[in-house]
């Protein structure tokens, strides 16, 4: 039931930079007519130029390109290890070699770090491609609104956390997904909006989180990053 609700509702990742959501999951690929041609979705919230402000390093001259396993346990896989999911590729046609430079050709196109081929999962199905990069997040976490019965049960107002990168200051505090988080310095945290501003106003400075984990409340030191200043300033 959680899985579900975090896929479906809105969650920030970037700490006030974009709200993004979590788009379908790679396996829900288009009719196999549907495409003629490659395409590429991109994330929402990770367009171009949110990539190019918050990569932690410059594009490679060529993204590393190997098969994947599953995409959703190889991004789960590439999160723990700081990088994200950018965007999803759609080749169609039986061309291995193919389909690989066309996804080298998109990885240059966007700055991929490393990319991810997987076959197409039913006959006259797209092939599909995950691209990923590594983000200096100030954060580094999803977070969502708690239902009413939420609430209820906590006793309290507050946010779920969702998927968390590694490396990043949520990592690095041992948030963990399904942690609920109350407080922010001691203040009561209302909705996803008022934890996001409060994150935003707070970058660059260490503050002190009060989660429930497991019916145990617990507080945990995050030491919030900071966003790099827009290009040309």
């Amino acid at each position: 039931m959680r899985a579900r609700r975090l896929a479906c509702c809105a969650v920030v990742l970037l700490a006030g930079c974009a709200q993004v959501v979590r788009p379908p999951t790679s396996e829900s690929t288009p009719p196999p007519n549907a495409q003629a041609k490659p395409t590429y979705e991109i994330v929402q919230g990770r367009s171009a130029d949110v990539v190019a402000r918050l990569r932690a390093a410059p594009a490679p001259p060529q993204a590393v390109v190997a098969d994947g396993a599953t995409p959703e346990g190889d991004e789960t896989l590439l999160r723990a290890k700081g990088l994200v999911k950018i965007g999803i590729g759609h080749y169609p046609g039986n061309d291995a070699a193919s389909i690989r430079d066309t996804a080298l050709a998109q990885a240059r196109k966007v700055g991929a770090d490393q990319v991810l081929l997987y076959p197409p999962p039913a006959v006259g199905a797209p092939a599909l491609a995950q691209f990923f990069v590594r983000l200096h997040l100030p954060f580094g976490a999803n977070f969502r609104d708690l239902t009413d019965s939420e609430r209820q049960t906590l006793g309290a107002s507050g946010v779920e956390i969702g998927d968390v990168v590694g490396g990043t200051p949520a990592s690095e505090a041992n948030l963990r997904e399904g942690d609920y988080v109350l407080k922010f310095n001691n203040a009561p945290v209302r909705d996803r909006a008022h934890f996001q501003s409060l994150l935003q106003a707070s970058m660059g400075r260490r503050v002190t989180l009060t989660i429930r984990r497991d019916g145990t409340t617990m507080k945990r030191l995050v030491v919030l990053g900071t966003l790099p200043p827009p290009t040309g300033q």
